[in-house]
């Protein structure tokens, strides 16, 4: 196994952009932790990255949803004496479909694993870090981040949120060695979409996703570039840039407009 003493956090990381986001890591020697709710994969990927790049990879099944989470990774990471260099809260997820039919599981998960998981790991791991003076944080939101979103109205607050925080969390930290970065992607080809109900809407039907691969790659190079805000592909930052110059009511609609399903 490496002896690398620098360690990389993962949410999300039994596949898609998490996953993706691993193997960056693991290619430049950085050992792993990572989290997933599917232990089946997720210990797949541990032995894939330790048998390729030999670094140590340890794996944690949990749920990010449950409020007890984040501290009960934080607990077991202090007592095994692994201090995280790197926080990567990547898993997420969205629900298709108009609030009001919305059951309270699908909107209060969102907020709990987007905002409250995502917010709290933060806060447990961040002190740490400016103990040490140095540490990198990476917060990936969306291209919804930019706008309202009719028929996935939570999901683009939440995406907001974590945003605003981001670029607020940045400000805070400027010149104490942690960096704060918030990935930004449009349409990208993984589970999401499957998920989230999305794949028959336009946005996925009328636009071409990204790969995993790609978005993962922008953002690792601006998490180490210490860019705040990275917007992977130019067309998505064509249309984050110009929600800026629209009247909200347009801005909003088109929103709805992409999100129809369509056949």
């Amino acid at each position: 196994m490496a002896s690398n003493t620098q360690t990389a956090l993962i949410t999300g990381a039994s596949g898609g952009i998490g996953y993706e986001l691993a193997r960056l890591f693991a290619r430049d020697h950085y050992n792993l932790v990572l989290i997933a709710r599917s232990a089946g994969t997720l210990k797949q990927v541990a032995g894939e990255l330790e048998g390729q790049f030999g670094v140590t990879v340890k794996t944690f099944t949990l749920d990010l949803a449950a409020t007890s989470a984040p501290m009960f990774l934080f607990d077991q990471l202090q007592r095994e004496e692994i201090a995280v260099d790197v926080l990567v809260n990547n898993a997420g997820f969205g629900a298709f479909g108009e609030f009001a039919s919305m059951t309270e599981e699908e909107i209060l998960g969102q907020i709990q694993l987007n905002i409250t998981a995502l917010t709290h790991l933060t806060r447990l791991f961040l002190p740490p870090m400016l103990v040490r003076r140095s540490g990198r944080i990476m917060n990936v939101a969306s291209t919804a981040a930019f706008q309202p979103g009719p028929l996935m109205a939570v999901y683009y607050a939440t995406k907001a949120y974590v945003l605003s925080f981001s670029e607020a969390l940045a400000n805070e930290l400027a010149r104490s060695g942690v960096s704060v970065t918030c990935l930004c992607p449009g349409p990208t080809k993984t589970n999401f979409a499957k998920r989230a109900g999305t794949e028959r809407s336009r946005l996925f039907r009328k636009l071409r996703p990204m790969t995993a691969e790609t978005v993962a790659r922008d953002g690792y190079r601006g998490l180490m570039a210490g860019r705040t805000v990275v917007i992977s592909g130019a067309q998505n930052w064509l249309v984050a840039e110009s929600v800026r110059f629209a009247p909200r009511k347009m801005v909003t609609a088109i929103s709805r407009w992409v999100a129809e399903k369509v056949e």
